[in-house]
């Protein structure tokens, strides 16, 4: 603000009288971004645990970890409906193009996670099926999925195959590559952490305790 304007204001003020027209000078007002987020709803399955969602691309892609490993009280609760937002963007912060998406999920009760063990072999596999518990909202049967193994910069997790992440398992700690195999027990998987000179394990137990939910179709404007 000009020293002039500013002693047009301080007398405007003090005496009572309207300030000159070409005194006032109004700055543009910045161009607003367009708000292009998407309201997602969806009844949560009759389950304590927590709830891991995502949303994909018409060809099915995973585009965005929306929530992961979330507790109800991060989303808006309604009468009956959890509720909650997607802004557009991917996982690196890019704007998506406009188009039809869909968002589903799981709701994961606590599992069994034994003590890590360090082991010499690192027999594995790329994924295991497993057999979840049936979601009666949606009167579906007990679905079964492709379970795999995943990590970033702190954690390891199991994680659907197409890399929505469901619980974390262990630190990742200097792990440059992890995996998993089926364990004797049907319903326990061993997670294998390597740095490549040395092996951690950690046997999961409880995989059947999730159920899938879907939240449907929508479109991005």
């Amino acid at each position: 603000m000009t020293k002039n304007v500013f002693l047009a204001l301080a007398l405007g003020v003090l005496l009572g009288q309207p300030l000159p027209a070409q005194e006032l000078s109004p700055s543009p007002s910045p161009t607003a971004t367009p708000d292009r987020s998407v309201r997602i709803s969806f009844v949560p399955p009759p389950l304590e645990g927590k709830i891991s969602l995502g949303i994909y691309d018409q060809t099915g892609r995973l585009v965005r970890v929306l929530h992961q490993e979330a507790e109800f009280d991060e989303f808006t609760i309604g009468a009956d409906a959890l509720t909650t937002k997607w802004d557009g963007k991917d996982d690196d912060e890019h704007d998506l193009p406009a188009g039809k998406y869909s968002a589903r999920g799981f709701l994961v009760a606590s599992m069994k996670i034994g003590s890590e063990t360090v082991d010499g072999t690192s027999p594995g596999v790329s994924s295991v099926h497993v057999k979840l518990v049936a979601n009666p909202l949606e009167n579906n049967e007990r679905p079964t999925i492709d379970i795999s193994a995943g990590f970033d910069d702190d954690e390891a997790y199991l994680q659907t195959i197409d890399g929505l992440p469901l619980v974390t398992i262990a630190k990742r700690e200097d792990a440059t590559s992890v995996w998993l195999t089926a364990a004797r027990d049907p319903k326990s998987v061993i997670i294998f952490l390597s740095n490549g000179t040395n092996t951690r394990q950690v046997e999961v137990s409880g995989l059947s305790k999730m159920m899938a939910f879907d939240c449907g179709r929508f479109e991005l404007k």
